[in-house]
Order: C-alpha cells, then sequence, then structure tokens
C-alpha cells in the first residue's frame, strides 16, 4: 500500500520541477524571448509522446481511474484535450503554441492527480506549493525594492508593506500546518509583488532595459502585465475587498481597454494596441489602489 504514495509523491516532485523549468502557458513573455530560448522541435515531439503516455499508461492515470473522483476524471479529460491540441499545433509547426498547450495540458494532468491523490500527498503538495510560493514573492520583493531604488519611485514603503504582511500571515498559518489557506495568502503577496514590479516599467527605465524587438512583444508584455492585475482584482473581489461603484466604474473603463486593444493587436495595430493596454492597466491600478492595496503605476 506505500508503494502508491511514494510514487506518486514522486510524480508530483518531478511535476514541480517541470513547471519551473516549462515556458508559462501564457504567451511567452518579452524576457524569454529576450532571452533567446529557441524550441526544438524534435525535443518537443519526444515531450509530447511523453506526457501522453503519462496521460494514459502511467500509475498515476491508473490512480485516477481507481479512484473515480468526478474533479479528478474531469481534469484528466481536459488533460487530453489540451494534448491532442499541442499535437495538432505541432504538426502545423506552431512549436510557441504546442510548447504552451503541453505544460498546461501536464499541468492541469497533476491537478488531476491531486484530486485522486491520498490525503497524505495532498498534504505533502499543499506544503511543497506554499514553499515554491513563498520563494517566488521573496524574489520579487527584492526585485520590486531594487528597481523602485533605481527609479526612486513613490509608494513603496506602503506596498512592501502589504507583501511583507501577506508573507507573515502566510507563515503563521503555515506554522500550524494550514497549508491551503497559507496558499491563498502567500499568492495574494505574489500578486501585489508582480504587479508592483511591472507597474514600475511604466514610463522608460524598464521599457528601455527588456528593448523590445518589436511592438507585438511589447504588446505581449502588456497582456501578461494586465492578466496579473485582473488576478489581483480577482482574489480583492473574493475577498470582498473591491467593492462599489468607484471599482466597478474602474474595472469597467479597464475592460472596455483591454477590448478594444485586443481588436487593435488583431488588426496588427500593436502600436495602439500597446498604448490601449497601458491605459486600461492604469484603470486595474486605480480600482486596486481604491480596495485600499497600493501599487504604482
Amino acid at each position: 500500500m506505500k508503494k502508491p504514495v511514494v510514487l506518486l509523491i514522486s510524480l508530483f516532485a518531478w511535476g514541480v520541477v517541470m513547471a519551473q523549468t516549462a515556458p508559462a502557458s501564457a504567451p511567452e513573455s518579452a524576457a524569454s524571448r529576450l532571452a533567446g530560448n529557441k524550441i526544438d522541435k524534435a525535443q518537443l515531439s519526444s515531450n509530447i509522446d511523453s506526457v501522453g503516455k503519462l496521460l494514459e499508461t502511467s500509475s498515476a492515470a491508473r490512480q485516477i481511474d481507481s479512484s473515480k473522483a468526478p474533479e479528478a476524471l474531469q481534469r484528466r479529460e481536459r488533460a487530453r484535450e489540451l494534448h491532442r491540441a499541442a499535437k495538432a499545433a505541432l504538426d502545423q509547426d506552431s512549436l510557441e503554441k504546442a510548447s504552451s498547450l503541453l505544460t498546461e495540458s501536464r499541468s492541469t494532468f497533476f491537478d488531476a492527480v491531486r484530486f485522486a491523490a491520498p490525503e497524505e500527498v495532498t498534504a505533502k503538495k499543499l506544503e511543497n506549493d506554499y514553499l515554491l510560493r513563498l520563494e517566488s514573492v521573496q524574489a520579487l520583493l527584492g526585485a520590486y525594492k531594487r528597481v523602485s531604488d533605481e527609479k526612486s519611485a513613490k509608494g513603496v514603503t506602503e506596498t512592501v508593506g502589504q507583501i511583507e504582511k501577506s508573507i507573515a500571515a502566510a507563515s503563521a498559518m503555515a506554522k500550524e500546518r494550514k497549508f491551503k489557506e497559507a496558499r491563498a495568502e502567500i499568492d495574494r503577496g505574489y500578486l501585489v509583488a508582480k504587479a508592483g514590479l511591472t507597474s514600475l516599467r511604466s514610463g522608460d527605465t524598464l521599457t528601455r532595459s527588456l528593448n523590445f524587438a518589436t511592438k507585438e512583444e511589447e504588446y505581449n508584455y502588456e497582456i501578461d502585465r494586465n492578466n496579473t492585475h485582473q488576478m489581483l482584482i480577482k482574489v480583492l473581489v473574493d475577498d470582498k475587498k473591491a467593492s462599489g461603484d468607484m471599482v466597478q466604474a474602474y474595472l469597467s473603463k479597464g475592460q472596455e481597454l483591454r477590448i478594444r486593444a485586443e481588436q487593435a493587436a488583431g488588426r496588427k495595430a500593436f502600436d495602439e494596441a500597446v498604448k490601449l493596454l497601458e491605459d486600461a492597466t492604469a484603470e486595474l491600478v486605480r480600482a486596486i489602489r481604491n480596495a485600499g492595496i497600493y501599487i504604482p503605476g
């Protein structure tokens, strides 16, 4: 009876490593593009085959089948759909899309395994997820402080205080082994840190240092930045911190500008799309501040 537990713990550990090294499921970021990362088609094809075996014939797949847990089965089916889409993208030589879909397929499968896993495995994964996110928040906080010093940005103390408050609250929960709650709290700190850091680039310094090769590349960067702010807003709404007519007005305006930006991008008018996205994110910043979280921008 012990072997499935050990195997699943190893599988989760492998998933964490792969998640750290694999590309994000969102459009490739400017940073990774600028790092010159190239996707090797042969290697990608091999990875797709490996994930296919993981989904269908691995011990984890059998664990999902035997558990008959609806959440696990639904997520495994979604992972299969993403895997098929990744293969189709590879056949069309859309390597970045295929890689992104494959990463999402793998991640969705591990979600399925989590729902099918024994309680002790689930608890261990929650702890690992919390510790990994804590490490990310600490790294982002350090970067935020460095960049804010370079730009002499205002409001840094307030933002840092919000992030450190989330770290402290999450650490207290983790000491009580409440890793699910700790992860939710540390996620809030992560989003504040990421939103604060990306907002500092509005203006000049980071734009020049990123040295976008094309306006389309900058557009993808701005999409990621806007997505981060939207995720933070969702957390605040769920916590009932972001409410009221003023907040809703900012959110509505931000959504309208985002739609117009996507329409401009569809016409390949990336100069216009970037400007509209910057304006859309500025509206989200106003909503976030109105909810009591200060971030620059």
